[in-house]
């Protein structure tokens, strides 16, 4: 399976580049209106201070006389720590102020204010120009009054605006960003939810999700569930395979059996005996391995999809030892009942804690010696116990805990026939149902009991 990006940071990662790039603009738009609107403030100084000079302007005795008014000087102080420079020409010859400083390349017309930003003495200064006419008609001059500013000022109120830019652009780039990983995990909260209510379920749960589903996610849920139609339709025909391939390799090997059994009767030299006695043993291993096989694979099966009824668990034994009786009788062994003498309930899949139940029972047959007693018992407490008490050769030295496992049997039953699944199947239904598996020896005299212990 190839794993790509996480979903999850490439949403955030996107979300958060768009954030980046919102603030970069946004750094660069506030930085340009509050750039415009500091020199927009001085250009009004500056026309104010140039206007303040050329209402000042005089005619008297056939010239122009002007009375500075310092004031209009003094207002541009507000702007900054600059240096001011002015100049009033009339008909090109300086009245008063900077001979050197410049006029504007074109004249502006009587009353618009002509700005320029041009070097002078190494400064850069931003400057306004005023055309005022003077004099009567035979007698016109043309007085220019010229006020200008070093813009030094103005470049820290501009490091200030971009300084506090900066911050509001980085704070809002900070929020956006902490925002776009909320919105990120809001948007694959769904996702997560549907993740969580399929990881909950059990291995065989294969009902369709019915989870609260974005509609873009419709699709994936719909093709998801039927794709577990699917599957679950497969697993019934298998199960239904396992139970009639059980069917059918039992009866084939049974009658084969009985024919090898009825062969041996009739024979009488002792190597062709032997021969028929070596049959039988090869077809009792055949069909118990196959059986067992089968009975684990259908307990695998039908584990996680337990089909639970209101069972009499005394029905469930009694059923269960009627079935084995016949074969107990081959050995001369009597099977007791000890069960109380009302009916014990239990929540469970009858099938299972039927085939639990053979498999221990069939365990004790097989390993106890002729013409014995076996006790299958149910009793009520903290846990209900079906137990199973046999006079057989019981389990030795063996470690009873890997008696569960498949394939292990005990250390001293080399010589009968067996698979080592019927004290695996017994533990998986006793699980599957909550409970568990004791194993033990008697502590008095020969033998072994196997209880399932299912849960009140």
């Amino acid at each position: 399976m190839k794993f790509h990006a996480s979903i999850r940071r490439r949403l955030f990662f996107q979300l958060a580049g768009v954030a980046a790039l919102l603030s970069l603009t946004f750094f660069f738009v506030v930085r340009g209106v509050a750039e415009r609107a500091a020199e927009g403030t001085q250009d009004q100084v500056l026309a104010a201070s140039a206007i303040a000079m050329a209402d000042s302007l005089r005619n008297e005795g056939g010239g122009v006389t002007l009375d500075l008014p310092y004031s209009s000087l003094s207002m541009l102080g507000t702007v900054g720590q600059d240096r001011v420079f002015y100049r009033v020409a009339v008909s090109g010859q300086t009245l008063t102020g900077y001979d050197d400083l410049p006029v504007p390349t074109a004249l502006p017309q009587p009353g618009e204010p002509v700005f320029e930003t041009l070097m002078f003495r190494g400064d850069e200064i931003r400057s306004v120009t005023l055309l005022r006419p003077m004099g009567s008609e035979a007698n016109r001059a043309q007085a220019f009054v010229t006020v200008a500013q070093t813009r030094e000022g103005l470049e820290t109120i501009s490091r200030r605006i971009t300084t506090l830019a900066t911050g509001i652009g980085a704070g809002f780039f900070v929020l956006a960003t902490a925002l776009s990983l909320w919105a990120a995990g809001s948007a694959l909260a769904p996702i997560n939810r549907l993740t969580g209510a399929v990881t909950r379920r059990g291995p065989k749960d294969l009902r369709p999700v019915t989870a609260e589903t974005p509609r873009e996610l419709l699709p994936l849920v719909e093709a998801l569930n039927s794709f577990m139609g699917r599957l679950r339709a497969s697993l019934l025909r298998t199960e239904d395979f396992i139970a009639e391939a059980a069917h059918r390799v039992r009866t084939p090997l049974a009658t084969v059996r009985a024919q090898a059994e009825v062969t041996h009767l009739k024979l009488r030299k002792p190597e062709h005996k032997q021969a028929i006695r070596e049959m039988i043993r090869a077809i009792d291993e055949s069909a118990r391995s196959a059986g067992q096989m089968l009975d684990h694979a259908m307990v695998t099966f039908r584990a996680d999809s337990l089909l639970r009824e209101e069972l009499d668990l005394n029905a469930v034994v009694e059923e269960t030892c009627d079935r084995l009786d016949p074969t107990a009788d081959l050995k001369d062994i009597v099977i007791h009942r000890d069960l109380p003498d009302h009916a014990v309930s239990f929540q469970g899949d009858r099938i299972l804690l039927q085939a639990a139940v053979m498999n221990i029972l069939d365990n004790a047959i097989k390993y106890s010696p002729a013409d014995s007693d076996i006790t299958v018992s149910v009793v009520e407490g903290a846990e209900t116990s079906i137990a199973v008490t046999d006079e057989g050769r019981g389990f030795a030295d063996t470690d009873l805990s890997r008696l569960v496992s498949r394939y292990k049997r005990g250390a001293n039953v080399g010589d009968v026939v067996g698979s080592g699944l019927g004290l695996t199947i017994a533990a998986d239904v006793a699980q599957v149902h909550g409970g568990r598996l004791s194993i033990s020896s008697n502590k008095e005299g020969p033998g072994a009991c196997v209880s399932l212990l299912l849960p009140r």
